[in-house]
């Protein structure tokens, strides 16, 4: 029985392609998890406040001018043309504190001796300790504002922490493609290895260099575009289990981004899988008839 001759750009694909598929899986879920952080951030920055407490006695003339003049200062949030200021008065903190601590002052003290207080909400470029300190400056000058407090320690440790993440993911991912990239090279360094009779032997008859490497090149792009598919529908699947078990995933969803990831996980497929054949190829050709031996 004749034995069915191998082609030339024929070799073991399934460990390339597991390989392939599991670090672009990875990658994307590093990209995932940095979309998704970032877009927390933006909620948890929008959503931060700034308490500025007013002077006792104040009439109401007095605190509706306050609201207009920190409405039109440019680092309050305005959501749909409405500034993001939220009159507190007494009454209503006092509530707030008897529920939080389950102790009720009034008792002992027999007058409520909190003040009325605006919530300010900051646009996200404000996030950052020396203008968080500016604007408590400037809306402690404003008069009728007794004292303006906010929480310090929490600015410093999202930013603090915000890029670290950002620094070990990035760095997670390169090493990633280094991996990949030194893995399929040596791939199909060693399948071209098991084929070097055959190659030289179509050298030898005249093939060029390009002619030889054309099936192994076409081989290498169409195993990155399969495993940048794969690699998308694990990440879709895995986003869709994620947002089923913590619904709150899809009020932090940002589908132009994740769309720019996901083709882009595609596309890096593709240029690994060129770029890692072409090299491992043009090296091996490269070579004399006493290295091939």
């Amino acid at each position: 029985m004749a034995r069915k001759k191998k082609k030339v750009g024929t070799y073991p694909s399934g460990m390339i392609l597991f390989s392939l598929t599991l670090a672009l899986f990875l990658i994307g879920f590093c990209g995932l998890l940095a979309i998704h952080s970032k877009r927390l951030v933006t909620y948890i920055r929008e959503n931060y406040e700034m308490r500025a407490f007013l002077d006792k006695d104040l009439d109401s003339t007095k605190v509706a001018a306050l609201f207009r003049t920190l409405s039109e200062r440019p680092y309050v949030l305005k959501n749909n043309g409405s500034a993001q200021v939220t009159l507190v008065t007494k009454e209503v903190a006092a509530k707030e504190f008897i529920a939080e601590t389950k102790e009720d002052f009034s008792k002992f003290l027999g007058e409520n001796p909190l003040r009325d207080s605006y919530r300010i909400k900051l646009n996200e470029e404000y996030f950052d300790e020396a203008k968080l300190q500016g604007v408590k400056t400037d809306l402690e000058q404003i008069d009728g504002v007794f004292e303006v407090v906010y929480q310090e320690n929490l600015v410093d440790s999202i930013n603090r922490n915000i890029t670290r993440i950002y620094l070990i993911m990035s760095a997670f991912a390169l090493v990633l493609l280094v991996i990949i990239v030194v893995l399929m090279n040596n791939t199909i360094r060693l399948a071209l290895h098991s084929q070097r009779m055959l190659i030289r032997s179509m050298q030898l008859v005249g093939a060029t260099n390009g002619f030889i490497t054309r099936p192994f090149l076409g081989r290498g792009i169409w195993q990155g575009f399969l495993a940048g598919v794969i690699a998308v529908v694990l990440l879709l699947i895995t986003l869709q289990l994620a947002i089923r078990n913590l619904p709150e995933l899809g009020a932090f969803q940002d589908y132009e981004k994740m769309a720019i990831l996901l083709a882009g996980l595609v596309g890096l497929g593709v240029v690994i899988g060129f770029l890692s054949t072409f090299q491992a190829v043009h090296r091996y050709l490269g070579l004399t008839l006493d290295e091939l031996y």
